[in-house]
């Protein structure tokens, strides 16, 4: 009920007990707190906030158009209503060395477990796209050392993204990695590997976690969890899938009702009302609010 039961610090920890186990963690993304809670619901292992999801929420392209407080914010929302370790997408950092620490305490502080801090110019694009820019070696590793200078909860996690793949090649990524992995970095997350053995390849140049952007339509190809934990990937991420499922089926909705004027063809398509009430665990809210009010004047 309300908020989550555990502490930020709480899922901090179990975090990074979870990632030493070497099993591979699935994160999908959440487009909002309800489907966060969704997500814990069916077992997956954490919940991801993509800067694109966000910015999208906003009717914003996803270029850098975001500030840390939207960010923040909505991290916010989302880490206080799940058990689950809350990873986001902090862009650049949103401006250089000092805006990057500043970034880190305020997300802390929003319960999140840790963020990914990427090596693009600002204003960034999305990772997928062609037209991408990095920033100089120095100016990425500043980034991350910023960032881990700032944080005050060394369970906090820290994860360096580096799009030097699609810029300058797979040998350009893998000397990036290691570099933010010396920065400390806690965990790489290689943006637009083409395929398996890329993910091979940087599993084999870092003694650090490694993430996999499972994103539609976008360079990799989509591998299943098993051909990912066969390579040594420890998280996987789902950025967009589930706002892209939901827009999809929100669409095919107004489809209807502009050819049929009624949604009743539909209604077997949609979330129940029990089944709404029961994420948001409506019982728990009942029992607690008969509990203060039982009493008779």
């Amino acid at each position: 009920m309300l908020h989550s039961t555990k502490t930020p610090a709480q899922k901090r920890a179990a975090f990074r007990e979870r990632l030493r186990g070497g099993e591979l963690l699935r994160l999908p993304g959440a487009f909002n707190p309800l489907s966060a809670k969704l997500i814990q619901d069916k077992g997956m292992e954490g919940v991801y906030l993509s800067g694109s999801v966000i910015a999208a929420d906003l009717g914003l392209p996803d270029i850098g158009l975001t500030t840390l407080t939207e960010v923040a914010g909505r991290a916010g929302q989302v880490a206080r209503v799940t058990e689950l370790p809350v990873l986001v997408d902090a862009d650049t950092g949103f401006g250089e060395a000092m805006n990057v620490a500043r970034t880190v305490q305020c997300m802390e502080d929003a319960g999140v477990a840790g963020i990914h801090l990427e090596d693009q110019v600002n204003p960034k694009r999305c990772g997928h796209l062609d037209g991408k820019h990095v920033v100089p070696l120095a100016d990425a590793v500043q980034r991350i050392r910023a960032a881990v200078q700032a944080r005050r909860d060394p369970n906090f996690l820290i994860m360096a993204r580096t799009d030097a793949r699609g810029v300058s090649g797979m040998d350009e990524a893998i000397e990036r990695a290691k570099a933010y992995a010396d920065a400390g970095a806690d965990a790489i997350f290689p943006e637009a590997m083409t395929d398996l053995e890329e993910f091979a390849a940087m599993r084999a140049a870092v003694d650090v976690p490694i993430l996999a952007n499972m994103t539609e339509f976008g360079k990799s190809e989509l591998f299943s969890t098993a051909a990912l934990a066969e390579v040594g990937v420890n998280l996987v991420i789902f950025p967009v899938s589930l706002l892209r499922l939901a827009m999809g089926g929100a669409e095919r909705a107004l489809d209807t009702i502009t050819e049929h004027g009624t949604l009743e063809s539909l209604v077997p398509q949609m979330q129940t009302r029990a089944r709404l009430y029961e994420l948001l665990d409506y019982e728990s809210y009942s029992q607690f609010d008969s509990g203060v009010y039982d009493f008779t004047v």
